[in-house]
């Protein structure tokens, strides 16, 4: 038997901050090893939380830049804890941040609104274009792969990974750029810093029920199929803004690769040369209360 994931244990009186994106509960707290962590709680029999670990360990190898995670309790609650990957001192701007700054009559985040996915004015080309102006260094830390070399490169590999783990959730909160201070002066000079990749919970199926994802495996029901759930995966990403329809998370990526062929490239190489038992032993290192036997097939 393989050893589980470790599951860190976070303090009762954990969190000195509430964390206000997103629908989940979730706060900051300091860990003795990690540092400052935000812990998410999952919600009860959605998977959220196995969805969020083993998306990070996929985007690790890749070499993808990723928030890390780990599997955690709080009180009575399971959840995950990642670490912040913001330095001290700089700061993570959000993507509707960002847009609404550029784009002309950009919505932006609507006070007491949560949906994310019909904000049609978030397209892929305006994010790519974003990215393409060479204002946006990839991300710090990383040692990325032979073929990518920008920013534009990395959120391809992005877009890859929403394709692979049918991540729904890449709306405009959940990609940002970190904000670095390079120069104290009066007018003060920074530099961006394309953010890792984080916040997988809505991917692989996690809520799916284990009677269905059976069905899905045996059926010879095309419609009905695990290929057919994949190719039907939505973004958050719209071709034209004011369309009806999202593009799918496998669109997504296919109008990305046009765009930036040579990442593209690198990315599929990448995702060709794993090993089904790499993958495969990512869900058998998950604790068997976490997920199960139909989950992890």
């Amino acid at each position: 038997m393989p050893n589980k994931f470790n599951v860190i244990r976070v303090p009762d009186d954990a969190g000195e901050a509430t964390e206000v994106m997103g629908s989940k509960p979730k706060f900051w707290y300091y860990g003795v090893t990690l540092g400052r962590c935000l812990y998410k709680q999952s919600r009860p029999g959605t998977g959220e939380d196995w969805a969020e670990k083993v998306a990070a360990e996929l985007a690790e190898l890749l070499s993808l830049p990723h928030a890390t995670v780990e599997l955690a309790t709080w009180r009575d609650t399971r959840g995950t804890v990642s670490p912040s990957f913001v330095p001290r001192d700089d700061a993570l701007i959000h993507g509707n941040e960002i847009l609404l700054a550029v784009v002309p009559g950009y919505p932006g985040s609507r006070p007491g609104s949560r949906n994310f996915y019909r904000v049609r004015e978030h397209t892929l080309e305006v994010v790519l274009s974003v990215l393409a102006t060479g204002l946006v260094l990839p991300p710090r830390g990383w040692t990325l792969p032979n073929g990518v070399t920008n920013a534009v490169d990395v959120f391809v590999g992005y877009l890859l990974l929403d394709a692979w783990i049918g991540n729904t959730d890449r709306h405009h909160e959940n990609w940002a750029f970190i904000g670095h201070l390079v120069e104290l002066t009066p007018t003060e000079t920074y530099e961006s810093y394309l953010a890792p990749t984080y916040d997988h919970a809505s991917s692989l199926g996690r809520n799916e029920p284990d009677a269905r994802r059976r069905q899905r495996l045996t059926t010879k029901d095309a419609a009905f199929s695990v290929k057919a759930y994949v190719e039907k995966a939505t973004s958050a990403f719209y071709t034209k803004a004011g369309d009806e329809r999202p593009l799918t998370t496998l669109d997504a990526f296919a109008e990305a690769a046009r765009r930036a062929s040579g990442a593209a490239r690198a990315w599929l190489a990448r995702l060709a040369d794993l090993e089904a038992e790499a993958i495969q032993s990512i869900f058998d290192h998950l604790p068997d209360d976490r997920i199960s036997e139909a989950g992890v097939a």
